[in-house]
């Protein structure tokens, strides 16, 4: 049996059941947050880490070296240094897949809000518009019907195709893009040129890297439709927020809907909060965050941690 912290319990609702990943350990700690100054002397003599956001450095591995394993609650992996815990054999794991349907549902709550104006009605009966209308109804917002209007989807895997589905039972019709600057296209897939002039909405969803970092930036934005909405509920960094305040303001594109910021918390100097109008949506990446996903994240990573304890080469990182 080994050692293990959970370096950031408090990212996850208080209700959910850990004892899947303390069953594996002889000795578990859970503490609430983690510091950055805080990391190496809670991780001392530890073999087995668990963190959401929590950064684990080349230094602090150097600086433990019980470490064994370093299993994240997510699935980006950004904040774990891969490179040095494969020189030093330390096994990471992240969790894929928990959340395909909770962040889908998201997705498609964000593209109905942004095509119905659902919250700018919300908040207009609240303020006592519809009471001081002439005729029955309300209809200071444009509504849009989404039958028959095109999804693009950068990026494929289990979220993206569930968000296709969803969005084919409204009738949709759904693209997918190829890499940005692709010489060439795989089958099923439009060029990313294509995808972007041609989607009535595009949703987001791939990995933020050195190829799609500020993917969307003021040249994209100015090619979509003026009609067009845009969805991220990836990572932030994947769509440059300042040149989205300026195509919003400039009226390139419709409208856009946001669970997720460059820098988060997001910060009080974002150019996001200081717009506006009302054809933004922002959402504090609660993308993932049903009671249900984050059952199957924790509970995958008891599994995690099991399967290393039966073969201690098992790493996983997908």
């Amino acid at each position: 049996m080994m050692k293990g912290v959970f370096l950031d319990r408090k990212t996850f609702n208080p209700d959910i059941d850990t004892q899947g990943i303390a069953s594996q350990l002889t000795d578990y700690r859970e503490f609430a947050m983690t510091q950055a100054e805080q990391v190496q002397e809670r991780i001392a003599g530890v073999e087995v880490v668990i963190t959401n956001k929590v950064v684990i450095s080349r230094e602090h591995m150097k600086a433990c070296p019980e470490l064994k394993l370093i299993c994240v609650a997510a699935t980006g992996t950004n904040n774990v240094d891969l490179e040095a815990a494969e020189a030093l054999g330390i096994a990471v794991c992240n969790v894929a897949n928990y959340g395909t349907s909770t962040v889908a549902q998201h997705v498609i709550t964000l593209l109905l809000m942004l095509a119905t104006n659902a919250a700018n009605y919300d908040r207009d009966v609240k303020r006592g518009k519809w009471q001081q209308s002439d005729i029955f109804c309300l209809l200071d917002h444009p509504i849009v019907e989404l039958s028959g209007k095109t999804l693009g989807l950068i990026g494929v895997g289990n979220i993206a195709n569930s968000v296709a589905q969803a969005a084919t039972g409204l009738g949709m019709k759904v693209v997918f893009g190829e890499r940005k600057g692709a010489t060439s296209l795989r089958i099923g897939r439009v060029s990313f040129e294509t995808l972007v002039q041609q989607s009535d909405a595009i949703s987001i969803h791939c990995p933020l890297n050195e190829q799609t970092a500020d993917l969307f930036n003021a040249d994209t934005l100015s090619a979509m439709k003026p009609s067009a909405f845009l969805i991220n509920c990836a990572r932030g960094g994947i769509v440059n927020e300042h040149d989205l305040v300026a195509a919003l303001k400039q009226k390139e594109i419709a409208g856009a809907a946001l669970d997720v910021a460059s820098v988060e918390p997001i910060r009080e100097d974002n150019p996001l909060l200081s717009y506006k109008g009302n054809n933004l949506i922002i959402t504090p990446h609660s993308a993932w965050a049903s009671a249900e996903a984050m059952q199957r994240l924790i509970d995958d990573i008891g599994v995690s941690i099991e399967s290393y304890r039966q073969s201690e080469s098992y790493s996983r990182v997908v």
